[in-house]
């Protein structure tokens, strides 16, 4: 019987020895399989910088420098200027004016009307009088010399209405007044003193002429003013002479008139004017 519970004891301790290296082989495998990830702590995902920024652009303009302005300052001192001496504009005594330049040797002014609806101008050798109102009584002078003996010769043109007058002055005195021959594109004519004293037209002759051209046609007027003789002549017609002993004006200068009245506009183009010694 001992020799029976021997032979066990000994199959059952070898049956343990084999149990346990079967555990030990089990327990010892590959733990490359088998050991989990380590999740004590949370994976942080470190960034990698992979994303490659966009390249700048070479194309875009130039950026805009701003142009730096200059203000005039408002409180700048004043500037005088000095006014050079004027060279007086060649201005002959006695002559024919063609008006192929300018009107500065003359100077206009009204004795009636509205001068904004008057206008004097030189074209294609021509003066103009354009009066495009009623009652405007409009006037030239030549105003670099005084004369006492002198001949006045227009040649003038009627563009307008017949309703007018063109009048050539002589002895224009600013203190004391001037004569006037105005002769109408009716036919008809009148010699006038303008008193500036007594400022009235005073009427020194009057009468008509069949030498004048009427409606529209050009006319030669000529007056002459000598002494105390007064002259009208109309294309060349003497019209009136006379010795003038009311007024008696000695010396002045010299210019034309064109006049409207009820009926506008009045053209009158002069072509020349001419001063002589009578």
């Amino acid at each position: 019987m001992k020799h029976h519970k021997a032979r066990f004891s000994r199959a059952f301790v070898l049956v343990l020895i084999g149990l346990f290296m079967i555990s030990c082989a089990i327990s010892t495998g590959d733990d490359t399989t088998t050991n989990p990830t380590n999740t004590s702590e949370p994976a942080v995902t470190q960034p990698t910088n992979t994303e490659i920024p966009s390249p700048v652009p070479t194309d875009l303009p130039s950026p805009t420098v701003p142009v730096p302005t200059i203000s005039i300052p408002t409180d700048s001192p004043t500037v005088v200027v000095e006014a050079s001496p004027t060279v007086p504009a060649s201005a002959p005594d006695f002559f024919t004016e063609e008006f192929d330049g300018d009107l500065s040797n003359w100077e206009y002014f009204f004795m009636s009307g509205i001068e904004d609806k008057a206008d004097f101008y030189t074209k294609n050798g021509k003066l103009t009088f354009y009066l495009n109102g009623e009652d405007i009584y409009a006037y030239l002078l030549y105003s670099p010399y005084s004369y006492e003996d002198v001949a006045l010769t227009a040649v003038a043109e009627n563009r307008g209405y017949n309703n007018n007058n063109v009048s050539l002055i002589c002895r224009y005195d600013a203190e004391r007044g001037w004569y006037e021959f105005n002769i109408a594109n009716s036919g008809l004519y009148w010699i006038y003193f303008y008193d500036l004293r007594d400022p009235h037209y005073k009427l020194i002759a009057d009468g008509g002429s069949t030498a004048i051209h009427t409606g529209k046609d050009i006319n030669e007027y000529a007056v002459v003013c000598k002494g105390k003789t007064l002259i009208l002549y109309i294309n060349g017609v003497e019209t009136r002479r006379l010795e003038e002993t009311k007024y008696v004006l000695k010396e002045g200068q010299v210019g034309v008139s064109v006049s409207s009245f009820n009926v506008y506009p009045i053209e009158v183009e002069f072509e020349s004017v001419t001063i002589d010694y009578p």
